[in-house]
């Protein structure tokens, strides 16, 4: 009796050994080239774990084929929740303090406040494999990454404006929009910085970097501007020619709408097209650590990264060829793609007294 429980605890054995043996072979085939070979561990812990959730401010519609792609690929689902920049933001803060994180990952346009996430204490250091592909500027840390490159410029109605006429610089613009006031008035659209992440975002980081930003302000008030919360709002209000032009809007939302609405065009300036990153991090508590640094890992691989520009996101990296990278999308702008650097920089404005300034200043531009 005894041999026999022996002889069949040994049979288990085996069999459970070869099983860990062929799992391991398994995941091993799994690990990208170039990639340590400890990091099939990391893939089977995140199988095991089967789900990330990623908090994010990105149209679904915009990253379904990287997620179709990353599930088919690990057999990982992915609980993504589009609660856009301040939701994603507020909604960390909120759990962290209950002590119930439910994000791995938060990817989000507003560089600003994935910063304060990152100085507050709530994203994890990860030295990711893919590092060495992206620009200096995009990696702070090892903790947030940029995903994206991503213009800021101008959408306009064909019939109200043609191209030709289009100032070609940013100085041109302020001059544009003084010289044509009349034609102009109650047409000009641009972000409101107060509602929306990304409009304080792109107007705090032209504070930064042009002396004559609120030189521009001034002139879109002159033009009676109205602000919006958000890109696609502004883009209805141009297309059926409420608005002629909107000003300081996702370039890269613009270029895949210009290929479905004839009287809509859009443009950018030779000499300075800012551009923003939809940054990623992982989150300081997450619940599914392995899943979240296979699901970055995979956002900034040539494979995840020609995903994203497939789905209209230009790819921060040099290497990948499909839709736009971050050379091609330089030539497509004219020369002047100034991205904004993944540094303490974009927290300039955040500070509270001198966001209150900002924006006392940008309603006293805009004559509210």
């Amino acid at each position: 009796m005894n041999y026999t429980i022996s002889a069949r605890s040994a049979v288990f054995a085996v069999g459970t050994a070869l099983m860990t043996a062929f799992a391991a072979a398994a995941f091993a085939q799994d690990v990208p080239a170039g990639y340590p070979a400890g990091y099939a561990d990391v893939i089977a812990a995140a199988k095991e774990e089967g789900t990330v959730s990623v908090y994010t401010s990105t149209d679904a519609a915009q990253s379904q084929k990287l997620q179709d792609a990353f599930t088919k690929k690990y057999g990982i689902k992915i609980a993504y929740n589009d609660l856009g920049t301040n939701g994603a933001y507020n909604q960390v803060i909120s759990e962290a303090a209950a002590g119930q994180t439910t994000a791995d990952v938060v990817w989000s346009s507003a560089m600003d406040l994935q910063m304060t996430l990152v100085q507050e204490g709530y994203a994890a250091e990860y030295a990711s494999p893919e590092t060495g592909h992206l620009p200096a500027w995009a990696n702070y840390k090892n903790m947030l990454f940029g995903t994206t490159v991503e213009p800021v410029g101008v959408i306009y109605n064909t019939k109200a404006l043609s191209e030709d006429k289009l100032p070609k610089t940013y100085a041109d613009m302020i001059a544009f929009l003084k010289d044509n006031k009349a034609e102009l008035q109650g047409k000009v659209a641009t972000f409101d910085p107060e509602k929306s992440g990304s409009g304080f975002l792109h107007h705090s980081n032209d504070a930064r970097n042009r002396s004559d930003f609120w030189d521009l302000a001034k002139a879109m008030g002159e033009d009676g501007a109205k602000i919006y919360s958000s890109s696609g709002g502004m883009k209805e209000t141009v297309v059926s020619g409420e608005n002629v032009i909107a000003i300081n809007i996702i370039g890269s939302y613009a270029l895949d709408w210009v290929k479905e609405s004839p009287n809509l065009g859009v443009h950018f300036a030779s000499d300075y097209t800012p551009a923003f990153s939809r940054l990623a991090l992982i989150t300081r508590d997450a619940p599914h650590p392995n899943a979240a640094k296979l699901f970055v890992d995979f956002m900034l691989s040539a494979e995840g990264q020609s995903l994203l520009a497939e789905g209209g996101l230009p790819s921060v990296r040099d290497d990948v060829t499909a839709g736009l990278n971050i050379k091609t999308l330089n030539e497509r702008v004219g020369g002047g793609l100034k991205p904004i650097a993944v540094d303490e920089g974009v927290l300039e404005y955040m500070e509270p007294t001198k966001r209150v300034q900002f924006l006392n200043d940008w309603k006293a531009a805009l004559g509210r």
